[in-house]
């Protein structure tokens, strides 16, 4: 669909809206030091009471915790230490929800605060959990404002970026579009133009530059993460210019701002569970299986059976989600196993009517039913 159409029809008929604006974005260099850009945000609420007025509903992913915390405590740069990190947001984080309360109200809107870890979306219920908060605020009228947990937050259990947060919010709320906005004007081919539709984004991955922020943490690479997110789930995605005047208001008019993100090769969009295992929680295992199985999979949708499988690797219990790869490497599926890591080491490339045997109790035909199981976009024909 040209970009034109998608601008003019989801774009602009979009009724949920996950927003992301970064650190770099919202932050200044003063006489005094750095500290928030009061303007920006101000201008952000703004637009999303407007958005709000129309009927549609937001989400605000907001980063600057740890930029908002260097200011307060007149720190020159941001510290690169975790424990440091976690304290200067802690800081942080209660003026940038002061300063977010006091614009929102003088707009005539409510602020609630939703603070995540990585491990928050690996949980199944802890998912679910995060999606009927995020609902039930918005029945309430409030604005939800996300941001990383960053107090608690160490490396196994980090996002890396807010751009990731804000992906997989937006999947658990069937967001119709992710836009994140940024200090670029959007996603640049190699003469500094910007993209104006992009169907492949993996392939987009050629156009990231090695840059970052002093305030940021992902730049363009880590954004383009989060778009292929989303567009795997079949929705769409924006990377957009976030001091551009009217930005957001502009963009859910259709008007041609920015890069707009993709994916044809999604034919339809996947439910709510299908996302959570394939695009959200992280797998605890890889399984690799040969040429037939990979065909059951990818093209007749079969379940996945032992008898294919030549090697297992992770530590995983029944219910975890595992991660399917061909001979060559590739990722095929995602899916929710039925045996743990120890069990499917004694079964794998036996027919099931071993299992009993070998496992000493009645067993599941299926390592991982085709119910429990999505194919990804790119193992399909």
């Amino acid at each position: 669909m040209p970009s034109t159409e998608l601008r003019q029809t989801v774009l602009r008929d979009a009724r949920r809206v996950v927003v992301k604006v970064g650190s770099q974005l919202i932050s200044k260099q003063t006489p005094g030091g750095p500290g928030l850009d009061t303007a920006v945000l101000s201008s952000l609420l703004s637009q999303i009471k407007q958005l709000r007025e129309e009927g549609r509903e937001v989400v605000l992913v907001c980063s600057g915790a740890i930029a908002a915390g260097c200011a307060e405590l007149g720190l020159g740069k941001r510290p690169t230490d975790v424990a440091t990190q976690q304290a200067v947001a802690a800081v942080g984080q209660r003026k940038l929800m002061a300063h977010l309360h006091t614009a929102a109200k003088r707009r005539g809107m409510a602020v609630g605060q939703v603070l995540l870890t990585r491990a928050d979306f690996d949980d199944r219920g802890r998912f679910l959990n995060i999606r009927n908060c995020i609902t039930t605020l918005h029945g309430m009228d409030v604005l939800p404002v996300l941001n990383e947990n960053d107090t608690v937050a160490v490396d196994e259990l980090r996002f890396g970026d807010n751009d990731m947060l804000a992906a997989l919010t937006a999947n658990a709320l069937r967001a119709d579009a992710l836009i994140l906005l940024t200090s670029a004007d959007g996603l640049l081919d190699g003469d500094d133009h910007v993209i104006d539709l992009c169907d492949d984004p993996i392939a987009a991955q050629q156009h990231a530059r090695q840059t970052q922020s002093a305030w940021g943490t992902g730049g363009i690479a880590a954004k383009l993460d989060a778009v292929r997110v989303v567009c795997e789930a079949g929705e769409l995605a924006v990377i957009a210019p976030g001091r551009r005047k009217h930005v957001l208001t502009d963009l859910l008019r259709g008007e041609r701002i920015g890069t707009v993100f993709s994916s044809p090769a999604r034919s339809k969009k996947l439910d709510s569970r299908e996302r959570w295992i394939a695009l959200t929680a992280r797998p605890a295992g890889t399984v690799t299986v040969d040429e037939g199985a990979a065909r059951a999979l990818t093209t007749r949708g079969k379940s996945l059976l032992a008898s294919g499988i030549t090697e297992v690797t992770g530590r995983f219990d029944r219910g975890d989600v595992l991660m399917v790869r061909d001979l060559n490497g590739r990722e095929l599926a995602r899916g929710l196993s039925n045996y743990t890591a120890d069990e499917l080491a004694l079964i794998k490339g036996k027919q099931s009517a071993q299992f009993e045997k070998l496992l000493g109790r009645p067993a599941y035909t299926a390592v991982v039913h085709r119910d429990n199981l999505v194919v990804v976009s790119g193992g399909e024909d």
